[in-house]
């Protein structure tokens, strides 16, 4: 049985990071290990008076105990980190838990829409730089690819201009980018990957929703670590996890006024291990 461990912050109510991750890679059909950055009563999105604790020293604990178990990991996949310090410690897990056989999937969650998350620097983005740079896979928004490669934001742009920026990100060194929230046209979305190995490009798009729903992004990087987990390829990854972030989309459209805080990922978790049972 595959084995992924995801390295991020919980919330206890609302849809993002772990409380995301979780589910979605168990539903798979890979067994999912968790360490958690923080845990918070409520997401920050939106939500207002949240407690919020920070776990950072029990991370170093937990690796150490699981070391000396032996455990292994087919992936090891991080979100949210909310610190300089907890990407310090996460370079060091993957010291420790890195394998000839596994894979590193990085999600460098920091901002969107131009700007970096509240808490967040210039120097976290240089520290996550570091953390990209032992990745096999990363998973940026256009927001936070242009912050790493200290480039002007801009929510226009044409494939050729995703395709430098996607070459741009291998030279940080990571040798399959992702790059999400890729639109160019007004009417689809979706996401775009270079293998640089075979210096290709893959595109995968879905329907363009134009409303915003919290915790795409993690959904995507949830389904994207599982599907390569899985040994699917980087075309099968690709399009598996835009048609399911959009599936999701979808589906909590009608419940927007209440489901504000989240996506309405839980009922088509069922679509997701269709998607994923398909391509066997």
């Amino acid at each position: 049985m595959k084995k992924i461990v995801t390295i991020q912050d919980i919330s206890c109510f609302g849809k993002c990071s772990l409380t995301a991750a979780l589910p979605i890679i168990s539903a798979m059909g890979i067994e999912t290990a968790v360490i958690p950055t923080a845990v918070l009563s409520t997401h920050t999105g939106g939500f207002t008076g949240y407690t919020f604790r920070d776990l950072t020293g029990d991370i170093d604990a937990i690796a150490s105990h699981w070391e000396k178990l032996g455990l292994r990991f087919n992936a090891i996949y991080t979100g949210y980190l909310g610190s300089k310090e907890q990407i310090g410690i996460v370079l060091d897990f993957f010291e420790k838990f890195r394998t000839d056989d596994n894979i590193i999937v990085v999600d460098p969650a920091m901002g969107d829409s131009g700007r970096l998350y509240a808490g967040f620097t210039e120097d976290f983005v240089e520290e996550m730089k570091k953390l990209c740079a032992r990745a096999d896979y990363i998973i940026p928004n256009i927001t936070e690819a242009s912050m790493m490669l200290g480039m002007p934001y801009s929510d226009i742009y044409s494939e050729d201009d995703i395709k430098d920026i996607l070459r741009r990100l291998c030279a940080i060194g990571c040798e399959m980018p992702v790059l999400t929230g890729v639109r160019l046209d007004s009417c689809t979305q979706g996401a775009a990957a270079y293998d640089s190995e075979k210096d290709e490009f893959i595109f995968a798009f879905s329907e363009n929703i134009d409303r915003t729903v919290h915790g795409t992004g993690d959904i995507f990087a949830s389904v994207f670590t599982g599907a390569v987990t899985l040994g699917k390829s980087l075309r099968q990854a690709l399009e598996i996890s835009v048609s399911f972030t959009f599936d999701c989309i979808r589906e909590t459209l009608p419940f927007m006024d209440e489901m504000w805080y989240g996506t309405c990922f839980e009922p088509c978790l069922g679509k997701l291990i269709e998607y994923v049972n398909a391509d066997k």
